[in-house]
């Protein structure tokens, strides 16, 4: 299967700003990490700057655009083109036509990453003024860097995974704990997929209608054994996703885990909740599906794939958006052309 080109796959509950989540406080510290060991003013000095404007910087009296920041990622070394390509698993087209360092490139990852998500709700979610917010959409003019890392946060729901871009997050203190959870959590999604489908059931609110934890309840819910509940559970309270709180088990700090960083990795668990999926259609349980083999030219396909794209994207808003909690849902979605695994078969004249 193609990957899907947006970064969004949610195997966590959808919060708008994690608490942890100071932009300010992760500006100054991403400044500082591409600073490295120069000095403030030779870093001014790199970037072209008279002043010792690092200093403002640094400490909050003053930010750089986000384009600014870009740029002076990119005059460290950073790569940003394969940062992004890494961040979406796949080269969004637009990089080929317009600087990522620029304020065009700024608006257009900012677009595309909000997808077809309303002005309303992306500001609702970055706690940003709607009108600023459009206007930093369409490049009429350019967010500073703290609203940037609130937007990108609130677009993609993997502000940890876009600061990889630039830095390793393990060298921001406001966020590496979380990061190193965020690795936690990727790892229990791959190692034991039903654990992330426990992570829901105790979103749910018939479970924290509960007086307390039931032994299987999770199991009967899920259709799992309740040996396997236990090993989730184990593994959730280990990688510090779940903690005990009036005893009944508490999801901790909502994220989204985007489990496509591995790629080999990430198409087995597709494959695995794949194979659930026709496991559970097999016995007779309700389900949605449907399939269309066709024909079709090699500019229709990818107009097809554009449309697959924005059809898994407005999913991803309604989930983002729905409340309360009731129901545990596995959506599984496949495009892919048909083609032989082996070379192509020869020509009858030949």
């Amino acid at each position: 299967m193609r990957e899907m080109h947006k970064p969004w796959v949610q195997t966590a509950p959808v919060c708008a700003k994690l608490a942890y989540m100071d932009s300010d406080t992760i500006a100054r510290e991403l400044l500082r990490a591409l600073r490295g060991r120069r000095s403030q003013p030779a870093f001014s000095k790199r970037l072209g700057y008279k002043s010792n404007v690092v200093y403002r910087w640094e400490s909050g009296r003053a930010w750089p655009t986000a384009a600014g920041t870009l740029r002076a990622a990119e005059r460290v070394g950073v790569d940003l083109r394969a940062g992004l390509k890494r961040f979406y698993r796949a080269e969004p087209a637009w990089v080929t036509k317009t600087a990522i360092a620029s304020p065009e490139g700024v608006s257009q990852l900012l677009r595309d990453l909000r997808g077809t998500a309303p002005v309303v709700t992306l500001a609702r979610r970055s706690g940003k003024n709607r009108f600023a917010v459009a206007r930093w959409l369409k490049g009429e003019t350019e967010p500073r860097l703290p609203e940037f890392l609130d937007l990108v946060g609130a677009a993609s729901l993997r502000l940890l995974d876009f600061l990889s871009v630039l830095v390793d997050p393990a060298q921001l203190p406001s966020v590496a704990r979380a990061w190193t959870e965020l690795q936690f959590a990727r790892e229990s999604a791959y190692t034991m997929p039903w654990s992330h489908a426990v992570l829901r059931v105790l979103e749910l609110g018939e479970y924290r209608a509960l007086r307390c934890h039931v032994p299987g309840w999770i199991a009967s819910r899920l259709g799992i054994t309740e040996e396997e509940e236990r090993r989730c559970l184990e593994l959730l309270a280990t990688t510090r996703q779940i903690r005990r709180s009036r005893r009944r088990w508490v999801v901790d700090e909502g994220r989204t885990v985007d489990t496509r960083m591995d790629p080999k990795r990430s198409s087995e668990v597709k494959a695995w909740w794949t194979r659930v999926a026709l496991d559970r259609m097999a016995e007779g349980q309700e389900h949605d599906a449907s399939y269309n083999l066709f024909s079709v030219s090699r500019a229709d396909l990818a107009r097809v794939r554009e449309m697959h794209q924005d059809f898994f994207q407005r999913i991803r808003s309604v989930i983002a958006e729905s409340t309360p909690n009731e129901c545990v849902v596995l959506f599984s979605t496949q495009l892919l052309e048909l083609r032989g695994r082996g070379r192509a078969p020869r020509r009858a004249n030949e």
